[in-house]
């Protein structure tokens, strides 16, 4: 007898042992469901993207493109123009808001910060980060406002609240027309 076997010890005292087969039942084997991504509610904002991992830093969005096509990589889905918006406002609370520049040296973000940092970790095509530009200009003309929304941004004097407003209507007035 080997090591690794155990042998059977019967004592006169106990019943037999029951016999238990090793072999997996006859008959169909089970599947194991495929998960998938439940459906996004239009109506609640998609979460803000953490910061991306090494991996997304260091790979090239092309090869990150042929690994997705592979089946290797998985990419983030692109928003529409109201999802983008709601993504760029939970980016501005999430990290900060900060004026004249796109990233400050304590990792606060302008508009157009946030809306390069949804664009290079492919939150958004810039296709569609152009059309959520529009919205925000058209939110922008509706309040009488001629310049563009990142001059707008840097005005003195300009607060949060107001850059809250802003990116909501836009939101808004892109879902009223089903983007």
């Amino acid at each position: 007898m080997s090591p690794n076997q155990l042998e059977t010890v019967s004592r006169p005292d106990s019943p037999p042992a029951p016999h238990v087969s090793r072999r997996a039942p006859a008959g169909p084997r089970p599947t194991t469901p495929v998960p998938r991504r439940p459906p996004r509610d239009p109506r609640v904002p998609p979460p803000p993207p953490t910061a991306p991992t090494w991996a997304h830093r260091l790979v090239p969005a092309t090869v990150r493109g042929a690994l997705a096509g592979l089946g290797w990589w998985e990419n983030p889905i692109p928003q529409p123009p109201s999802g983008h918006l709601d993504q760029v406002l939970a980016v501005l609370e999430k990290y900060g808001w900060c004026q004249s520049l796109d990233t400050d040296p304590l990792g606060r973000m302008c508009i157009r910060g946030a809306q390069g940092l949804l664009e290079r970790t492919g939150h958004v095509t810039p296709a569609v980060r152009d059309r959520a530009v529009d919205h925000m200009q058209t939110a922008l003309a509706q309040a009488g406002i001629t310049m563009q929304f990142f001059t707008w941004n840097d005005l003195p004097g300009q607060e949060f609240s107001h850059v809250t407003t802003l990116i909501t209507r836009a939101a808004r007035h892109a879902r009223q027309i089903g983007e």
